[in-house]
């Protein structure tokens, strides 16, 4: 791992606590006002760095910053990404004057990052979610299988997962709609038909693919993190009873693809590096050659989720969790979508699934903070829950520190709005 160097300083004021210091320098999408052309730029303190301003006067190499998404720089490869970070903390560093004492460059390339709005930072072609959370798995399988049958029987060999919907993943900020479809009620003859009665989040991360491979040759293992550019926060939303409904045989369907959350500022690989760390035992049973991790492949990231209901005036932590409990890494992930042949390319997005922790504290959906809806979630003004309410907004938050030093994600926020009539 590579320790941060606590003697690096930025000249643009980072707020004590800000998840964005020079240490972090993450990307992002954003339009500086509305009507104006989507721009790549970087977050620092509470201003937001316009790359393309940069790009223009010659400071930044190459054309991927003049583009409206992050996928043309995602598909360079990290010789590219390193090369720009490296040019990104040295025009920021508090002793270098290139862009400190330039007042018409600065007030050109920096924003405000209250004022500006915030897109899908890439193009995203295809959307993967998996499963590989051990003690989200274990406690959904005994729910509804006990726990002598908990997990399936490929579980423990392979990283689960299914296809999702890339073009219902919106931005942090993006209401979602509680969806309609067939449920079915344990003690019924017969579906009905109607709004989603038990949605739910998913604490969820994801990483963004930088190259792709081409179509037939897999990314093996040992290669994986070359393809892998940088990581957001993810509420994958879910209507559990059209979810229950409808998996069998094929899998989730409508009841998730009706709305993903990610938070619009991309953490790089580079920057998570020094949070890097083992992960979850993998020795009984061993996974096959082409699933073995070729060194440390977690990252150790604290998550917190909190909501909020019309009636409070602030949202409320329901939930802790961390990053490293998944039991199947990234590199994992990556290698096992992509051995049969599947072609990953630059900007899509693969989610880590729920991230469930041991304790219940560390529950990562309400499908288990209510442990299918037997408990209540007690909230401080007194309201309870189970499942989420028409008006509640979900806030997901991560960030690693050491030494004084946060490297942070941001937050992903959604409010969930009535069905339509």
């Amino acid at each position: 791992m590579t320790p941060l160097d606590p003697n690096l300083q930025s000249f643009v004021d980072v707020p004590t606590g800000s998840d964005f210091p020079i240490h972090n320098l993450p990307y992002g999408v954003f339009r500086p006002s509305a009507g104006t052309q989507p721009r790549i730029g970087v977050a620092i303190g509470s201003e937001v760095l316009d790359l393309s301003v940069l790009a223009d006067r010659g400071l930044l190499a190459g054309t991927a910053f003049r583009e409206p998404t992050l996928n043309a720089f995602m598909a360079l490869g990290r010789p590219a990404w390193r090369e720009a970070r490296q040019s990104l903390t040295r025009l920021l560093r508090h002793d270098e004057p290139t862009l400190r004492d330039d007042s018409g460059l600065r007030d050109a390339a920096f924003h405000s990052m209250a004022s500006v709005e915030m897109l899908l930072p890439a193009a995203i072609g295809d959307y993967t979610d998996f499963y590989s959370s051990r003690e989200h798995a274990t406690n959904v399988g005994t729910m509804f299988r006990g726990p002598d049958n908990a997990l399936q029987e490929n579980w423990l060999h392979l990283p689960v997962g299914y296809h999702g919907r890339s073009s219902s993943v919106v931005v942090s900020g993006t209401d979602v709609r509680r969806p309609k479809g067939q449920t079915k009620a344990d003690d019924a003859d017969s579906p009905s038909f109607g709004p989603s009665r038990l949605m739910d989040f998913e604490l969820e991360m994801g990483f963004f693919v930088g190259p792709g491979n081409a179509l037939g040759e897999p990314i093996p293992i040992d290669e994986a993190s070359e393809h892998i550019f940088g990581m957001v926060l993810v509420n994958d939303w879910s209507a559990r009873d059209i979810q229950k409904w409808e998996y069998v045989p094929l899998g989730p369907f409508l009841g998730k693809n009706f709305g993903t959350s990610i938070s619009p500022w991309v953490v790089t690989m580079e920057a998570l590096e020094p949070f890097r760390c083992a992960g979850p035992a993998q020795d009984d049973p061993e996974p096959l050659d082409y699933l073995k991790n070729p060194g440390d492949c977690a990252y150790d990231i604290p998550l917190e989720v909190l909501l909020q209901s019309e009636h409070m005036d602030a949202p409320e932590t329901i939930a802790t969790s961390n990053f490293k409990y998944m039991y199947w890494s990234i590199c994992q992930q990556l290698a096992h979508h992509t051995v049969n042949g599947c072609n990953a390319q630059p900007g899509d997005l693969l989610g880590s699934g729920t991230i469930s922790g041991p304790d219940k504290h560390e529950r990562g959906s309400m499908l288990e903070l209510s442990w299918r809806g037997t408990e209540t979630v007690e909230l401080a003004n007194g309201e309870t829950r189970k499942f989420l309410a028409d008006g509640d907004t979900v806030i997901m938050r991560g960030h690693c520190e050491v030494a004084g030093i946060r490297i942070g994600f941001g937050e992903v926020s959604g409010k969930l709005m009535p069905a339509n009539v």
